[in-house]
């Protein structure tokens, strides 16, 4: 049997003028997370990240404080979806908000999004399929004995989690909501296919360095 170690990335930086950084308890999080592994003697046998700034600095930080690893691929398709874009086209004033009032305006977007209402960025259904392949992908390479740690965002993870849970997308805006930074939601691999086995894990992380955006 083998594994997948979805990873989200860490704190990135709201209200900054980019906000594909982390913030500096981004950084934290995500170097929590490769101490875990160092201390609990666990090691990825391969790992990928999205092609954004923030999926390589978490994959960085993290495996860099493990001590083990020989780098990851990096793979687009398991890219975030344009959510500041989405949540700016509902209300131009959603990032001068308090994360709260962002995540409920962005949840709005959300929900015209899926349903191919016209809007800014790829379409959903462009989304749903990329991230998808990049999932098949590393099922297949997830056989017997490998542990692949994927280094990714909120949404994509959500997207998985959603069809190993339902079978389709009918979950995909409530798990969304709930992914906390640097957590890892672990899928098993084996002769029945992938199962969700653990979702959301957060014991790397002291409770003031939990955060959801």
């Amino acid at each position: 049997m083998g594994s997948i170690h979805l990873i989200r990335h860490g704190q990135a930086s709201f209200g900054a003028a980019d906000y594909d950084q982390l913030s500096e308890l981004g950084y934290e999080q995500s170097s929590s997370l490769g101490v875990s592994w160092e201390a609990s003697g666990w090691a990825p046998t391969s790992a990928v990240a999205g092609g954004m700034k923030r999926h390589a600095q978490t994959a960085i930080a993290a495996i860099d404080a493990s001590g083990e690893g020989d780098g990851y691929d990096v793979d687009p398709g398991w890219d975030e979806y344009d959510h500041l874009a989405l949540a700016k086209a509902q209300d131009s004033s959603a990032m001068g908000s308090d994360t709260k009032a962002f995540q409920r305006t962005l949840n709005i977007a959300i929900t015209g999004w899926m349903a191919g209402e016209p809007g800014p960025g790829e379409p959903y259904e462009t989304f749903r399929s990329r991230v998808m392949a990049s999932f098949d992908d590393v099922v297949a390479q997830a056989t017997s004995g490998r542990q692949v740690a994927v280094f990714t965002s909120g949404g994509p993870i959500a997207l998985v989690a959603s069809h190993l849970l339902a079978g389709d997308d009918s979950l995909f805006q409530r798990i969304n909501d709930v992914i906390v930074n640097a957590s890892v939601t672990t899928v098993i691999v084996g002769a029945s296919g992938a199962r969700l086995l653990a979702f959301n894990e957060t014991g790397h992380l002291p409770r003031d360095m939990v955060t959801f955006r």
